[in-house]
């Protein structure tokens, strides 16, 4: 098989030509036709986080080894089986659930892998991923159909789609007409317009740094949309006017020092703010403030498995609308990170392999 793999951080990808993966057991071997290009990417590529005054947390402390091949936004086709695995054929098109936990612990025995407290298994990260013309799946339950949904698109719900589905159900009961406010409008900010619309909400604020993107945001169905600047008092003034008082909720998709501060001020009485992004940094809070006011700041990491076939669901029956995607041959996966690094990529931008 082909592969465009990390051998050093924050150096070009390299081409390499490996064996193709033989499926034993309960694997199953997927002949990749789209993969998306994801932030996170970025960070595996570059070797690390920003934990702000504690220093940056290193990829290789986590477990990643080199080379790597990236990618966790997979669809494909399943190309082979191992003996042991059930519920798929040959041919079937699917998306790949990545976040693969242990297998034996109680998270992943709820199918909430992506909260395993062992050393994960994640593809493109653990394992190698989709940045390849195969990659091999530990089993066919992580394999979900993708029928009737454009493939490029479905490849994003692994990851894009599921983390953004994972957070909203973290607001619980919010009336419809109650806004939420999203902090950053690109792949992410995307999704999660759509998503939350599927979802019935109809107050949805878009906050970022960016005017082509704030209106990318307001054609994705956004209500109000609000340009962050450096002046993060300023930002809040600006969010709490376009919800008409305090934010009752917050998902910060960038979730960086500057937004988790902006955003933690916009807050209204009894009000939450979901964190998911993972720029870096860190954020000082005002201790009595948060039980004065009832606040709830909690992290949500990427979705589960049920996320998923949920988000799938909403998407075959058309409750969802098609993120934009613009797609690139596999070979120009250095080329499409670059972009995504320097900000000029608005949606999501697929590799599209050979076999698509």
């Amino acid at each position: 098989m082909r592969a465009w793999a990390v051998v050093e951080t924050g150096q070009p990808l390299q081409e390499k030509d490996w064996p193709t993966p033989e499926p034993k057991g309960a694997e199953v071997l997927v002949e990749v036709t789209h993969c998306g290009v994801c932030h996170s990417d970025l960070h595996i590529w570059e070797g690390g986080y920003d934990l702000g005054s504690r220093g940056r947390l290193s990829m290789q402390d986590r477990g990643m080894t080199l080379p790597l091949v990236m990618g966790h936004e997979i669809a494909g086709r399943v190309a082979a089986m191992g003996p042991d695995a059930k519920g798929v054929a040959v041919g079937e098109a699917k998306v790949v659930f990545p976040w693969i936990g242990c297998g034996h612990c109680e998270a992943c025995a709820r199918e909430e892998d992506n909260m395993c407290p062992n050393p994960p298994r994640t593809i493109g990260i653990y394992r190698q991923g989709g940045y390849a013309t195969h990659v091999l799946v530990p089993d066919a339950k992580y394999l979900v159909s993708m029928d009737g949904v454009e493939p490029s698109v479905a490849a994003t719900y692994a990851c894009s789609g599921i983390t953004v589905h994972a957070a909203i159900k973290k607001l619980g009961d919010l009336p419809p007409d109650r806004p939420v406010v999203l902090v950053g409008a690109g792949g992410l900010g995307l999704n999660a317009i759509h998503m939350l619309r599927a979802l019935g909400h109809r107050r949805i604020v878009s906050v970022d740094v960016s005017a082509e993107k704030l209106d990318a945001a307001k054609a994705a169905g956004a209500t109000e949309t609000v340009l962050a600047s450096s002046d993060g008092a300023g930002t809040t003034k600006a969010i709490v006017a376009a919800c008409d008082g305090p934010a009752p909720a917050v998902i910060d998709l960038v979730n960086g020092s500057a937004t988790a501060r902006f955003a933690f001020d916009a807050l209204a009485k009894g009000g939450k703010l979901i964190q998911v992004g993972l720029f870096g940094g860190e954020v000082t809070l005002p201790l009595p403030i948060m039980a004065i006011r009832a606040l709830t700041l909690q992290g949500s990491y990427v979705g589960s498995l049920a996320d998923l076939r949920a988000v799938m669901g909403l998407a075959k029956a058309g409750k969802l609308a098609a993120l934009p995607v613009t797609t690139e041959p596999m070979p120009q996966a250095n080329a499409v990170l670059e972009r995504l690094r320097d900000g000029k990529v608005t949606g999501r931008v697929v590799l599209r392999a050979e076999a698509a």
